[in-house]
């Protein structure tokens, strides 16, 4: 399990880690304190639904929103670096996507998601796609990818 192999990487590097989800609704947090000892690294998340609350609580220019998009990369990064000093943490994990049935565009349909891992200085953004037939399935396989994505990160760097 991923979130097992994580808290092992961090809790040795003495290094917490964050979470701001929007279209995954928590289940990255989720999954992350499903593990016990989690709180010896996993500070706690934020759950940005709704573009406001992204401006509001973690600070995310509207000018980031009005020029790339609610979903994108670069949302996806601000969240990131903003999480991690809202929440004082090493690391973060952010997400924004379509996880439908509505939603979406041409260019990033239902099942299309963006994740950013890394800290408040520097990281990593990713596009994710998903195949799952409803709304849970993706969620849930969205949640899955970005803890797939920061364990890959984690293992990067020293």
């Amino acid at each position: 399990m991923k979130a097992e192999q994580i808290q092992k990487i961090l809790i040795s590097k003495g290094k917490t880690l964050v979470t701001a989800e929007s279209c995954t609704g928590g289940r990255i947090a989720a999954l992350l304190t499903s593990v016990s000892g989690s709180s010896e690294y996993f500070r706690g998340g934020v759950v940005t639904y709704q573009t406001e609350i992204k401006e509001l609580v973690l600070k995310v220019p509207s000018e980031t929103i009005d020029t790339f998009g609610v979903v994108s990369p670069e949302t996806a990064e601000s969240m990131r670096v903003k999480v991690c000093q809202l929440l004082q943490a090493d690391y973060a994990i952010s997400i924004t996507g379509f996880a439908g049935p509505t939603g979406g565009t041409d260019v990033d349909p239902v099942g299309t998601a963006y994740v950013s891992v890394g800290s408040a200085n520097e990281g990593k953004q990713f596009r994710v796609a998903s195949n799952k037939k409803n709304r849970t399935e993706i969620q849930d396989d969205f949640a899955q990818q970005a803890l797939d994505l920061f364990f890959n990160y984690i293992q990067s760097i020293d």
